[in-house]
């Protein structure tokens, strides 16, 4: 491939002779432009400058528009190429306005696409997946098939670089499509790299091994020496996760070898910082800083500053490891100095990280400290460019989450542990926080001008109600108590579990759980989505023992209680307690952990302050909307069988709520997804008892008129299954909702907490939300619900009914059993429901 490009390389100069003894200034300029375009091709970046400015000149001087354009396109891809964001932009941008004054759509695309390109590499999510959906607008309107295959390409290296790699991977698949129906090969076998790269993020490593070796296979078939040794790149990268070091070294080696051959410096460098990173993993610190420094070397050649950023940045890491704390703060320092020149802002966010690591490892906890609080700072910055992409804001929190970690540490180290408080909430639940900033519209806890301390103060003495804080540190928990009648109190406690090398509260809960056989042969028609059996499980009272009341907290729930309950328990001179939870413990069975308190939880203090402060007015007073048993006899399975079983019991249920509150229930075929959206956001009271997903407690109801599917896809279920979006796409004003299906509390844990239907109902606008946390039993629950509403309907709070409820179960003489009344948490606020006799 360089000898091809070598051989155009002397046939554009003998043309520009020409053009230059003809005193042709239009065909120089193209001459200069395809000279340029041949050397970012070998990736000699700065001599591709040089003839793209004279280009540039030649098609100001003859007034070529057109050309000029053209000129300020290829000048923003060798600087974004040298890693000058910044200066490529302002050329892109250039390159835009003359499409846009000429007409030219096509090159209107090209500018957006590669403004897109530059603001990924800036790490501006939001600004770059605009500008590509911009670029495909404009591909599909002029019928280009390959620049819509372009934008599908790039919008997926968006989603990929903000870790939604399932819209990654959607767009990855349609630009293969693309290039499958055009005949594209080459384009072929990137989208099938890319799609190994977007699997291999998700960590099925061995589909991404497939993908790669696909792209590997076309680009022999094709000739692509450049492409061929991107495959083996990414194939060792993969190896690399997998832990095959080895191997992994192999297709790296490839890769150097290839990049030599065409003349690739940039991928050269690059595989040589591939090979430092397999070596630094298999503890071969020495030849890692080789592989590196050889990487540094290439990427000053070249003039690429962003690389020369990332070989400072992987030196850095490299001598951390050798215990060379100093100098890799030296070489953190000078990554951070080119990420700041070239505008890289999360090149920047983690190079302060990098230095509070080392500085930390050195015991200089102010110096770590400075920099964990800059990291965290310039992460806020760019999470703020995304606006209201809630998707978008929980990846890339969950990419900084370390940051946050690191900064409430050592603030507890240096004993400020209100500080620590103050950046342990920063981190909480931010993305909600954000959107219901907006849905409130006033800002909250800790967007305050105060000192931290000043701020935990106030908002400790405006805390009505008793509030713990929890953040989990390894096998430490860290409490602060929040109280209006003093100021936060701060207390510690370890957990010591034998055998446990994952999270320790994570298996304490989960061994807590497993004591009651917590969703275990329960008589449940099974309201769960993922598992529906032909034969109902035989009615069980599992552990029937009736606990004596003062051994209630101290059975099952007592190795819990002792670590988050325990450590406060003298501070407890009340009946009511509200716990903002971290890690594990987000789906810990909290209203359960008492008798005497009535618990509570809330995903975070400004969540909670945002809550009670809103107005008055904001929730709805009245209304109810009572949904049970949806009719999913249309979901058929290939023969035409239904997928998932009636639940009488759930119908039964909401028939008895509507008798209490005087509601008439939507039932059957008459519970669509597409009448509970248009009723859910008039209504102060949601109860939905139906079908409801494990993993995110999404919830199945009857499918819309017309549906006829059957075997249905994920794209089908849109028409019957009630999705986290659909629920976030209401403006809702309920101040209650239950969801009384199995699994409802459930959600992905992260840094934004317990990412499930609960949290989407609170997102909506839902005041407080009550939810189950595994499989729920059909008589007990109605039952339960039996006694819940008769206590709210009475006129007391969410929680004095939950507790009544749970104690009515509890002195039963069927469902004494913890797996039947433990499972329901109440998120949010405690609301007063006023119901008239118009209901």
């Amino acid at each position: 491939m360089t000898q091809r490009i070598i051989k155009r390389i002397e046939n554009y100069t003998k043309r520009l002779l020409e053009a230059q003894q003809n005193n042709s200034r239009i065909e120089e300029g193209r001459a200069y432009c395809n000279l340029g375009n041949a050397y970012y091709s070998l990736c000699d970046f700065q001599r591709a400058i040089e003839y793209h400015e004279k280009d540039l000149s030649i098609a100001k001087d003859v007034g070529d528009r057109a050309g000029e354009g053209r000129a300020y396109g290829n000048l923003g891809n060798a600087y974004d190429s040298l890693g000058d964001f910044q200066r490529a932009i302002e050329y892109h941008e250039k390159d835009l306005s003359i499409a846009k004054d000429v007409g030219d759509r096509a090159g209107e695309g090209k500018a957006y696409c590669n403004l897109g390109n530059a603001y990924l590499n800036l790490g501006d999510f939001q600004r770059a997946i605009e500008y590509h959906q911009k670029d495909l607008s404009i591909a599909k309107d002029v019928g280009d098939r390959a620049g819509e295959g372009r934008a599908y390409c790039n919008l997926g290296n968006a989603y990929d670089s903000l870790g939604d790699f399932q819209r990654a991977i959607e767009y990855h698949e349609k630009d293969l499509s693309i290039a499958k129906d055009v005949g594209d090969r080459a384009g072929e076998g990137k989208a099938y790299g890319n799609l190994g790269n977007a699997y291999d993020s998700l960590g099925d490593f061995q589909r991404a091994i497939e993908y790669h070796e696909k792209d590997l296979s076309i680009a022999k078939d094709v000739g692509d020496r450049a492409g061929e040794g991107k495959a083996y790149c990414n194939l060792g990268n993969a190896y690399l996760n997998l832990g095959d070091f080895q191997r992994a070294i192999e297709y790296h080696e490839k890769d150097l070898s290839i990049a030599k051959d065409v003349g690739d410096r940039a991928g050269e460098g690059k595989a040589y910082c591939n090979l430092g990173n397999a070596y630094l993993n298999l503890g071969d610190f020495q030849r890692a800083i080789e592989y590196h420094e050889k990487d540094l070397s290439i990427a000053k050649d070249v003039g690429d500053r962003a690389g020369e950023g990332k070989a400072y940045c992987n030196l850095g890491n490299a001598y951390l490891n050798l215990g060379d704390f100093q100098r890799a703060i030296e070489y953190h320092e000078k990554d951070l100095s080119i990420a700041k020149d070239v505008g890289d802002r999360a090149g920047e966010a983690s190079a302060y990280y990098n230095l509070g690591i080392s500085y930390l490892k050195l015991d200089s906890l102010n110096e770590a400290l400075a920099n964990f609080r800059l990291s965290v700072e310039t992460h806020n910055t760019i999470r703020a460019s995304l606006i209201s992409k809630d998707v978008w804001k929980i990846s890339y929190r969950t990419v900084a989450k370390n940051a946050y970690t690191y900064l409430w540490q050592v603030l507890i180290m240096l004993q400020k542990t209100n500080e620590a408080l103050y950046a342990a909430e920063q981190g909480r639940a931010q993305a909600l926080q954000d959107a219901l900033e907006m849905k409130y519209d006033f800002p909250s806890f800790p967007h305050s001008c105060n000192k931290p301390e000043e701020e935990v103060t106030n908002i400790s003495r405006k805390t009505s109600t008793l509030t713990t804080f929890l953040a989990i540190q390894n096998e430490t928990i860290n409490l602060w108590v929040l109280g209006k009648e003093s100021n936060a109190v701060f207390r510690q406690a370890k957990l010591t579990m034998e055998n446990v090398h994952e999270d320790s509260f994570a298996a304490l809960l989960e061994a807590s759980l497993k004591k009651i056989d917590a969703g275990v042969d329960v008589r449940c028609e099974n309201r769960s989505l993922d598992k529906v059996s032909d034969n109902p499980a035989p009615k069980t009272r599992g552990d029937d023992r009736i606990l004596e009341p003062s051994r209630r907290k101290t059975d099952w729930l007592q190795p819990l209680y002792d670590v988050v309950i325990g450590p406060i328990e003298d501070l407890l001179n009340c009946d009511e307690l509200i716990v903002v939870p971290d890690g594990a413990l987000s789906l810990a069975p909290w209203a359960a952990l008492s008798e005497s308190l009535r618990i509570r939880t809330v995903p975070s203090l400004g969540i909670l302050k945002l809550i009670t402060d809103s107005s008055a007015d904001h929730h709805t007073k009245d209304g109810v909307l009572l949904v049970g048993d949806p009719s999913l006899e249309k979901v058929t399975d290939k023969r035409g069988r239904p997928i998932y079983k009636k639940l009488n019991y759930a119908k039964m249920e909401v028939e008895m709520i509507g008798e209490i509150l005087n509601g008439q229930p939507l039932t059957g075929e008459a519970a669509t997804k597409q009448e509970v959206l248009k009723r859910i956001e008039s209504v102060a009271l949601v109860h939905i008892a139906a079908h409801g997903r494990k993993e995110t407690g999404e919830i199945a109801l009857a499918p819309n008129p017309g549906w006829k599917s059957k075997n249905p896809n994920p794209r089908e279920e849109e028409d019957y299954i009630l999705k986290m979006s659909d629920i976030q796409a209401t403006e809702l004003r309920a101040k209650l909702v239950v969801l009384s299906c199995c699994h409802s509390g459930k959600g992905e844990v992260n840094s934004e907490g317990v990412v499930g239907m609960a949290r989407a109902f609170l997102f909506a606008g839902a005041r407080s939300v009550l939810v189950s946390l595994w499989a729920i039993d059909d008589e007990a629950t109605i039952e339960f619900m039996k006694s819940f509403y008769q206590h709210l309907r009475a006129g007391e709070s969410a929680s004095h009914a939950l507790q009544r409820a749970m104690k009515c179960l509890r002195d039963s003489e069927n469902f004494s059993a913890p797996k039947y009344w433990a499972p329901f948490v109440l998120i949010g606020d405690d609301v007063t429901i006023q119901f008239d006799a118009n209901h």
